[in-house]
């Protein structure tokens, strides 16, 4: 189904990590991709990495937005108890941000996107990019694969407020 611009809305897809993978789908249609990285400095305290998420977001949706809806990767399993604190800092920046504005967000199975993706529940980091690759993309890493398919997930199953 085509749609016309003016329907179409500004939808944002997210690998949450230290290398966050994103993906956005703006309101004219133009799907643009990238990572960005949230590791914290030398002398960087705590919460840095969260201040920073949390202004990139604004900018994100100050020059492309408004953002109409937030989609993230919800994963289940961390490799370490580093990677899931990180995860859950980055998560609860998100929602926060998203609640005070008002912009409705959900996460999606890891083998929900892998499936849509690849046909395989379980498909590996490579078997995803080539997926990415195959529809024309030409994501840096598995992180901005991942969001690509997930923002590709949500515009073909209708999750993407079109």
């Amino acid at each position: 189904m085509t749609q016309s611009s003016e329907t179409l809305r500004t939808i944002l897809a997210l690998d949450l990590g230290t290398t966050t993978g994103w993906a956005l789908r703006s309101f004219d249609g133009l799907i643009t991709s990238g990572t960005v990285s949230f590791r914290p400095g030398r002398f960087d305290g705590g919460g840095m990495r969260y201040l920073r998420f949390t202004n990139w977001l604004g900018e994100i949706d100050r020059l492309s937005g408004p953002i109409a809806a937030i989609w993230f990767e919800e994963v289940r399993r961390h490799a370490g108890t580093d990677a899931a604190h990180v995860y859950g800092g980055l998560m609860a920046t998100l929602t926060a941000w998203a609640e005070l504005r008002g912009v409705p967000y959900a996460g999606v199975a890891v083998g929900t996107i892998k499936r849509q993706a690849t046909g395989k529940g379980n498909a590996d980091k490579a078997a995803m990019i080539a997926a990415v690759r195959a529809r024309g993309f030409t994501p840096a890493d598995d992180n901005e694969a991942d969001a690509i398919a997930l923002l590709l997930w949500a515009i073909e199953t209708n999750g993407g407020l079109q």
